[in-house]
């Protein structure tokens, strides 16, 4: 085959690839042409999360009727005028490719009138194909209308997500840059339902309590460190507040939102010994710095930077956040009361719910651990890999000690009682799980991103034993819930399902079920700090040795440590190394 060039329309569908993924990457670079336009209003509209329509219109700066069959040519922009301006972009857009690569995948128009202009212009092209320009009446400002797309290319269309994926992505797209441009109002609507609306007074922490919820947004720290020429300003959340993974780090540097490892670490670093492993804040930060520090055209979606002086600005955003926190963390005072003593006397255990094993269950046990009428002539129970324990005691409120035949094992009661739980609620999951209803209905108010989240769990959780209703936007009604979570706040139990949820793609259905599963778990599992009784440890112990995989929990986490025998002696000096 000879070596030939490309038609233009391939070219541009090629390219593409690059920058258009998803529907969240066409509002992505329309909001940032809109923004650079000096808009104080984008309104978008989305139908069939982006595979109908997507429309953005903002009251911007337009663009004369000469140049609209420019926007679509690839590599035409207003932004450079020579190389050197690469080196100091103050602008969200500059690559000239973006409207071309969305022209060429979709059926793509653009309407445009410029203050002065007494009318307006569209210019319209089909997957590419550019048809001619023509005048018509339209307030000033643009309107990109992007229709079915994807309709040319069908491989990239049967690799979108689900619906409530695609929508979720948007909305946290629009949320973050109404976060950065608290001055402009934005709305977003879903097929005709509004989904966020700004007022564009510049007060961000009311955009906060859209994006996480009032009440996290009202507890959030501001964030305000200078250390010329660079500056860090947003909101962090107080080590209270946390969640499972980085995903809720948001960065923008230059009002241009990015992803960079190096910020995430050096948050992660201001709350250094702050928090729990594998527990993170939530954060948006603004970093606004010299545009000749930083190199914004690493990544054909903009969304990478590269920075003249890492380190520098790793130390301020690590500072910036370290100090806030300290500014706001009060100095713990301990009452001189509460200095043990080996009179103080232990408060009285209280009771709690383990679902221990019947009493037929119980005796069983304790006859195996005695050496009574069953069969002792292995000390390992069938199937697992634990042995027969005897219990000793609880230490630190947190953990069990039991005797085994070689050695001491220390039992976390909160993983144990985790795994316990999980395997109880899992061999149920093939019929209908038990559920109560509540005395009085709970209405839960979500987040946007949490909402996306139940709206596509629901299924499950209805065969867990939810039962949960829509009641307004983001805002639903539990009417019952589990028996496994009676005595559990129906707010918090729900929470607990969907914030910190990591989202699996493609999962399949037992994958979900067992992942939520294990979260309401964890939610229900006795905690440390609790004293149990020396029935109830018994009971926690006798049920852990029955369950299938009894040394970890659902998370991955150990159940127990064990200490041998021969650690023990040579511990003591009993043993020395030969």
């Amino acid at each position: 085959m000879t070596i030939h060039v490309l038609p233009p329309e391939i070219a541009s569908q090629i390219a593409a690839g690059e920058v258009v993924e998803r529907p969240a990457s066409v509002v992505k670079e329309l909001i940032e042409n809109a923004l650079d336009a000096q808009a104080s209003q984008i309104d978008i509209h989305i139908e069939e999360a982006g595979r109908a329509l997507i429309e953005v219109s903002d009251n911007g700066l337009g663009i004369p009727a000469e140049e609209l069959s420019l926007t679509v040519a690839r590599h035409a922009t207003s932004k450079l005028a020579s190389a050197d301006d690469l080196f100091n972009i103050s602008t969200l857009g500059f690559r000239g490719e973006a409207l071309a690569s969305i022209a060429s995948v979709s059926r793509f128009t653009l309407t445009s009138r410029p203050p002065e202009a007494p009318s307006a212009s569209r210019l319209t092209v089909d997957g590419g194909l550019e048809q001619a320009v023509e005048s018509l009446g339209a307030p000033v400002g643009t309107t990109v209308r992007v229709q079915e797309l994807f309709y040319n290319v069908p491989a990239r269309l049967e690799f979108l997500k689900k619906d409530v994926t695609e929508r979720r992505n948007i909305t946290s797209l629009v949320t973050r840059y109404a976060l950065a441009y608290p001055n402009v109002r934005f709305q977003l609507t879903y097929d005709g339902k509004p989904a966020l609306q700004t007022s564009g007074d510049g007060d961000r922490r009311a955009i906060l309590a859209s994006l996480y919820r009032p009440d996290i947004a009202r507890h959030m720290l501001t964030v305000d460190g200078h250390y010329p020429p660079y500056s860090v300003e947003g909101f962090t959340t107080p080590t209270h507040t946390t969640r499972a993974s980085r995903r809720q780090l948001s960065f923008f540097v230059n009002g241009r939102w990015v992803q960079d490892a190096a910020l995430s670490a050096a948050v992660v670093q201001a709350y250094h010994t702050l928090l729990m492993v594998g527990r993170f804040p939530i954060s948006v930060l603004f970093i606004h710095l010299p545009p000749s520090d930083v190199d914004v055209n690493v990544h054909p979606a903009k969304s990478e930077v590269r920075f003249r002086y890492p380190d520098r600005i790793f130390s301020a955003v690590q500072r910036s956040v370290r100090s806030a926190l300290l500014a706001h963390t009060p100095i713990p005072v301990i009452d001189p009361s509460l200095r043990w003593s080996p009179s103080t006397p232990l408060p009285e255990p209280s009771r709690l719910d383990l679902e221990a094993a019947s009493e037929q269950e119980q005796n069983a046990s304790q006859e195996k651990i005695s050496g009574g009428t069953s069969d002792t002539s292995s000390t390992t129970l069938p199937g697992t890999s634990v042995p027969l324990l005897r219990l000793v005691g609880q230490v630190g409120s947190a953990y069990l000690v039991a005797e085994g035949p070689d050695g001491l094992y220390l039992v976390d009661q909160h993983a144990a009682h985790e795994r316990v739980l999980f395997e109880r609620f899992m061999a149920q999951s093939n019929a209908k799980i038990p559920s109560q209803t509540l005395l009085e209905p709970h209405t839960v108010e979500l987040d946007p991103e949490s909402a996306s989240l139940l709206e596509e769990q629901l299924p499950h959780m209805h065969k867990l034993g939810f039962q949960i209703e829509s009641f307004g936007p983001h805002t639903y009604k539990m009417r019952a819930m589990p028996s496994l979570l009676l005595g559990s706040d129906p707010e918090a139990a729900l929470r607990v399902v969907v914030e910190d949820f990591e989202e699996d793609e493609t999962p399949l259905q037992s994958e979900v079920e067992a992942r939520l599963v294990a979260r309401i778990c964890k939610r229900a599992a006795v905690k440390a700090g609790k004293i149990l009784s020396p029935q109830e440890q018994q009971a926690l112990l006798s049920d852990l040795e029955a369950c299938r995989s009894p040394r970890t929990c659902p998370h991955g986490r150990p159940t127990m440590i064990h200490l041998s025998i021969d650690l023990l002696e040579r511990q003591f000096g009993r043993k020395g190394a030969r």
